[in-house]
Order: C-alpha cells, then sequence, then structure tokens
C-alpha cells in the first residue's frame, strides 16, 4: 500500500512516569517527526501485563481516526527473540512486541497489512538489548509518521502470538461463563464478558445473576448508585464489557479477586 502521512502516535506502556523512559521514546520520536502529535494513552499498566496492554489497545482503537500510528510497549521478552511487528488494521497501525499485545485488535478488525520490523537501517545506530522501546519501536513509528510504507520495514507474515485469554462460553443452559480480564484504577473488574453475550443469553434466562468466584453480586445494574455506597454491582461498562465494582470501594478488595477470576452469569 501506498504512504500516508499520520496524524498523531499514541504511545502505551508499563514503564510509569517516575523514570526517562517515557521521555527519552519520545525525544526520539519529535526529533525525527517533530510536527506528529503525541498521545499518552498510559503509563501506568502494571510491568509485564501484557492481558491489560492488549485490552487498553483494544479499548482506545476505534476513537483515533484513520491516520493513527498506535505504539504499545509491555515487553518482558526485551533483548530476545521475540519479533517486533507493525501493522494497519481498519485504517490504523500499530507497532509492538509480538507477544500477544495485538490480539484483540487482530481478532476484532480486518486485518490489511502486518509485517515484522526487520529493516536495521530504520533503528537507531545502536540498539540496547534492554530498551528497545527507544531504540527501535520509537524510531519505526516515527518513520511511519513521515509516511514510509510498511512494506519497508519487513517481510510480510500471517504468523503472531495470541494472548491465551479464551473467549466467554454460554452452555446450553444459558449459562454465560467468562472470566477477569484486568483491573482497572477504580478496582473495577472488568471482564470478557460483552453486552451482546448477555443479551443472547437473557432471552433463555431472564433475571440472571453475576457471580464473581462464585460469589453473587446481584442481577446485571445500570449505574454504580443503583446499590449501596460499599455494595458490589454488576454493569456494563464504558467499554461494552460486563464489569464488577463497588460502589465507592474497590471491588478486588472487597471481592478478593484479581484478573483470571471466574465470572458466571445464571
Amino acid at each position: 500500500m501506498g504512504a500516508f502521512s499520520v496524524g498523531c502516535i499514541t504511545l502505551t506502556t508499563d514503564f510509569g512516569t517516575l523514570d526517562h523512559y517515557v521521555g527519552v521514546m519520545k525525544g526520539v520520536i519529535h526529533s525525527m517527526a517533530p510536527d506528529v502529535k503525541l498521545i499518552d494513552i498510559t503509563h501506568d499498566l502494571k510491568p509485564q501485563d501484557i492481558i491489560a496492554g492488549a485490552f487498553v489497545l483494544r479499548q482506545v482503537w476505534n476513537w483515533y481516526p484513520a491516520d493513527t500510528v498506535h505504539v504499545v510497549v509491555v515487553d518482558p521478552g526485551v533483548g530476545s527473540h521475540r519479533r517486533i511487528l507493525a501493522g494497519r488494521y481498519d485504517g490504523r497501525m500499530l507497532v509492538a512486541p509480538d507477544n500477544g499485545l495485538i490480539s484483540m485488535v487482530h481478532r476484532e478488525f480486518p486485518l490489511e497489512d502486518l509485517r515484522v520490523v526487520e529493516n536495521a537501517r530504520l533503528f537507531l545506530p545502536t540498539v540496547s538489548s534492554t530498551f528497545h522501546g527507544r531504540d527501535i519501536i520509537a524510531p519505526v513509528a516515527a518513520h511511519l509518521a513521515m509516511g514510509r510504507p510498511l512494506r519497508e520495514l519487513g517481510p510480510t507474515t500471517t504468523h503472531l502470538e495470541v494472548f491465551p485469554v479464551e473467549q466467554c462460553m454460554i452452555d446450553d443452559r444459558s449459562v454465560v461463563r467468562g472470566t477477569v480480564l484486568c483491573v482497572d484504577r477504580f478496582g473495577n473488574l472488568v471482564t470478557n464478558i460483552r453486552r451482546n453475550d448477555l443479551v443472547t443469553a437473557a432471552r433463555k434466562r431472564p433475571g440472571a445473576e453475576v457471580y464473581v468466584s462464585g460469589k453473587c453480586v446481584g442481577p446485571l445494574r445500570t449505574c454504580y448508585a443503583d446499590v449501596a455506597t460499599g455494595e458490589p454491582v454488576a454493569l456494563i461498562g464504558s467499554s461494552e464489557f460486563l464489569e464488577v465494582s463497588v460502589n465507592c470501594g474497590r471491588a478486588d478488595k472487597v471481592l478478593g479477586c484479581s484478573p483470571t477470576a471466574e465470572v458466571t452469569v445464571e
């Protein structure tokens, strides 16, 4: 596909903001593409939490225009033989380690081009074994921002690592079985159960209740204030996934749950 110039580059990492890592990546990009808009999505992902990174990437994907490059760096395999991928899905581009970070986008959006980043001429002159975000991913994103086509980054591929979180299941009794994907800053338990999954099951099981690790949190409700302060509540969050929360509290603490906890609606 032909080259085009992007309007912005988004950054999502587990680097935090206490150290220099994010600032250095921005410096590399600005030095090469000074007019590009840099937008911080978050740098507060839990270290090495690939599933949370994939979830965040999926959540921001729809809200940016087609001239966007999404950069995601959660990279416990940095310096190893794991690959770095650059791709275009539904008009938007991404650059990320090949460790599952792009799983949700890959599953849900049409793939237009996917490349293994191998063209070392596009990297910084010296590549550290511990900071590919600075030395490879940031300059590659800058090159894309300046209009370099994906085909110049490396060979095409149809293989990528997909993280092992299964889709929720609906059994023959219309019981929905899922899991907690991640815990947000407010302690909300974000599951892999979508609104449409619940709509499908509700046709045969009206009035179903939500259980987390076997603990009943009641029926599906509309907002946090539908229950008393300190009480758990199940609702569809802004992400269109089922979430379990506590009104003015933390569901992860109150319910003693974390990612991979079982969630059922029955």
